[in-house]
């Protein structure tokens, strides 16, 4: 075992708390604008991925209507 792994299981629900109340004081007039800014960043990643998937399935549809329609001239 690492001791990354084992310094991650030592640590208590203390720290954690503890660790969070420090960066609220660090960071606390800043982290609402962090956190939109991080927001805006996820809505703009899915609507990435959804653009992506919106071409890819255009892509299957176009080629199953071409093999469809190959299938028609190649019938008659």
């Amino acid at each position: 075992m690492t001791y990354g792994v084992l310094f991650a299981i030592a640590i208590s629900p203390t720290a954690y708390i503890v660790f969070g109340i420090v960066v609220l004081l660090l960071f606390g007039n800043r982290l609402p604008s962090v956190m939109r800014s991080l927001g805006r960043g996820v809505v703009e990643f899915k609507k990435g991925v959804a653009g992506i998937e919106d071409e890819i399935d255009e892509a299957v549809r176009s080629a199953d209507d071409k093999v469809k329609t190959e299938k028609k001239d190649s019938e008659v």
